[in-house]
């Protein structure tokens, strides 16, 4: 337990410093840049986001369990090798990818609704074939649990690119030369994320090895995860192309709608995937840590990781929906300058609790080895998403895309729910702790609204929303407490003894 706690703290605290840098550059361009370009640039990059789960989700997912389940019998060679064909896989894949797209060029300019996405892609294309690179050597230090190396390369990418997009985007006049710029900074910085994590892997002391018959293993383990994150990833250049439509279909122009569409996904969705910075922190530490228990058939072992995980995302999730719900307008205000990012934020921040849940099992479900049926419930969520996306427009506009989003997850995450019990027999008693988490979110979203309000009158709106989180937070954690929701106490308790047993140690050697 004292491992697993130690992994989530590291990736947890390099997550939120890498994701904090990340928001201040969304931040930086969405007032630099304007909304129409950001949404130009969010079109294009939808597509490249395909290509990327392609090459980038599924094959350093089964390198780093592999890696994982063969450092039980010391196997450096088999590592080595599994190295290597994953290699040569993740080339060719991102070079055939980039060849299609040359090809059929002109075919996909007609796709977009504005032809300029199409100079925004070609400029993102060779960043396929870097990350194709750099995912395969992140799997291998993934599955040997060098997390801090993981944490790092990811960290320097982002610094580079924020460095990067700063020094481009300054001369830059047009709104297509703007976003091609922040094109640029993110091809040329995964570049540079890719030589670095190569020159990481070997200064750990890793090694490759010619490549053997991994290919098919590697192929036949990956292809269900890569499916899953695929039609997650196609879910966004359909959705870059429905939304804009349908919204010039009830009445708003091109340009209005172009608009629309970069502040609910430049500006409203990042905000949203902010509990995945610690789910997703759980989510990478369990990998390699479930895998390895499969493989010692410790069934004791993953009852309890899974039992603790989701209860641990679902606590996570529920923390944060108050403080968006209640204070929305002001956070949009604050961090863009844009009311209706926060105007949707509130009416959509309901939807972390579903995603929290789906994140958390469909991460479960891969590491036992129940990809395929991770892949038909999130398909079957994806059903609902598009129905929502197509025919809510008209009624609710652009936060069609958030209702949808909602259902998909609430679809996708019962299911793998249902299917973790029926598949592991794990008694997970989540009914009581859901519904508790739910209720509280009601009077912390309205202490929060409460206190930012009523701060607004004395004081600025950034030091008012800083009082409102805190005591909304605080507010929660006391409610999980007197419920007995989730066992709030004893974590503190745990870390302080850990805390006290290092202050021991340290004065005993002195």
């Amino acid at each position: 337990m004292k491992s697993i706690v130690k992994t989530v703290v590291l990736i947890t605290g390099f997550s939120i410093l890498t994701r904090v840098l990340g928001f201040l550059f969304r931040i930086y361009l969405s007032r630099t840049i304007g909304p129409e370009a950001l949404g130009l640039y969010q079109v294009a990059f939808s597509v490249f986001s395909v290509f990327l789960t392609i090459v980038s989700s599924g094959l350093p997912f089964v390198i780093s369990r592999l890696t994982a389940s063969y450092r039980i019998g010391n196997n450096q060679k088999k590592q080595g090798m599994l190295l290597s064909s994953g290699l040569i896989i993740g080339l060719l894949a991102s070079l055939l990818l980039c060849g299609i797209v040359f090809v059929f060029r002109n075919l996909f300019s007609k796709l977009f609704t504005d032809s300029a996405c199409i100079v925004i892609l070609l400029v993102l294309l060779p960043a396929v074939v870097f990350s194709a690179v750099y995912s395969v050597f992140r799997g291998a230090l993934w599955g040997q649990d060098n997390y801090f190396a993981l944490c790092i390369s990811e960290f320097v990418e982002q610094v580079v690119r924020i460095l990067l997009c700063v020094l481009l985007i300054a001369p830059a006049a047009s709104i297509l030369s703007k976003a091609v710029s922040v094109a640029w900074s993110l091809t040329i910085a995964c570049a540079f994320s890719m030589i670095f994590v190569v020159l990481l892997f070997f200064i750990c002391g890793g090694k490759m090895s010619k490549p053997g018959k991994e290919y098919r293993q590697l192929l036949r383990r990956s292809i269900p995860i890569t499916g899953v994150r695929v039609a997650g990833s196609f879910a966004q250049p359909l959705t870059a192309l429905i939304i804009p439509a349908r919204l010039t279909a009830i009445g708003y122009t091109s340009s209005q709608a172009m608009s629309l569409f970069g502040v609910a996904v430049g500006m409203t969705m990042p905000l949203l995937f902010v509990p995945s910075t610690l789910i997703g922190s759980l989510a990478t530490a369990l990998v390699p840590d479930i895998s390895m228990a499969v493989a010692k058939e410790d069934s004791s072992h993953i009852q309890a990781r899974i039992s603790s995980s989701i209860i641990f995302a679902l606590f996570i999730s529920a923390m944060v929906v108050p403080l968006f719900a209640g204070a929305g307008e002001i956070i949009g205000n604050v961090l863009y300058g844009n009311s209706l990012s926060g105007v949707i934020l509130a009416s959509s921040a309901w939807i972390m609790l579903p995603m929290g849940l789906t994140n958390i099992t469909s991460s479960l479900l891969n590491s036992l080895g129940y990809e395929i049926r991770a892949c038909v419930n999130y398909f079957a969520g994806a059903v609902v998403m598009f129905l929502c996306m197509w025919f809510l427009p008209a009624i609710c506009g652009v936060s069609a895309l958030f209702y949808g989003m909602g259902l998909c997850m609430c679809v996708s995450g019962a299911l793998n729910f249902f299917m973790l019990r029926r598949k592991t027999k794990v008694k997970l008693k989540l009914f009581r702790p859901l519904v508790l988490l739910c209720l509280t979110t009601i009077p912390c979203a309205a202490i929060v609204s409460f206190v930012s309000k009523l701060c607004c009158f004395l004081m600025p709106e950034f030091v008012a929303l800083i009082i409102a989180c805190v005591v909304g937070v605080v507010f929660y954690l006391l409610l999980c407490v007197v419920f007995n929701i989730v066992d709030v106490k004893g974590y503190f308790d745990m870390v302080l003894t850990k805390f006290k047993g290092k202050k021991l140690k340290k004065a005993t050697k002195a």
